[in-house]
């Protein structure tokens, strides 16, 4: 049986899918984690951006399925044990550029994730999400271009 975060997290997960089928800017993102270049500017974009909530071993935070006294959810982490590798280049791309509410079109949503648009530049967003993707063992790499492949197939 699903606990009732498990489930939210789903259903958000679904919602910012979604909102992803639709043509955009990040329609056709991808990333590059066998470009040494790229991973390596994208690893000092995430120690400099995102290692303070998602952790210098891309581990996230204690607990981050459950809301915290706020109500909201604790950084997830973006190594295989997380949900990252769940969601396509582009639905990346956008929760990245212009944070989850938008992403996803769920104006009333609060997330302490940062929208980064007009902080990095689109190349740094793809630099550091393929560095974060070059972490990840080739079978859950292999599982994340099978979405990609499946999600683009949707588009067309």
């Amino acid at each position: 049986m699903m606990r009732p975060c498990a489930f939210r997290l789903l259903s958000i997960a679904c919602i910012v899918l979604l909102a992803a089928c639709d043509a955009g800017p990040a329609a056709g993102t991808r990333l590059r984690p066998g470009d040494a270049a790229t991973v390596a500017l994208g690893r000092k974009v995430y120690d400099l951006h995102c290692a303070t909530c998602h952790g210098a071993q891309l581990q996230g935070q204690p607990n981050w399925r459950e809301r915290d006294a706020t109500g909201r959810l604790p950084a997830p982490p973006h190594d295989r044990t997380g949900h990252t590798w769940h969601h396509p280049d582009d639905v990346l791309f956008r929760i990245t550029k212009h944070g989850v509410a938008k992403a996803a079109n769920l104006k009333d949503y609060v997330s302490t994730m940062p929208a980064y648009e007009g902080v990095l530049s689109d190349a740094e967003i793809v630099a550091v999400l393929s560095y974060i993707k070059s972490t990840w063992p080739a079978d859950i790499r292999r599982k994340h271009d099978e979405l990609n492949a499946s999600a683009a197939a949707q588009k067309h």
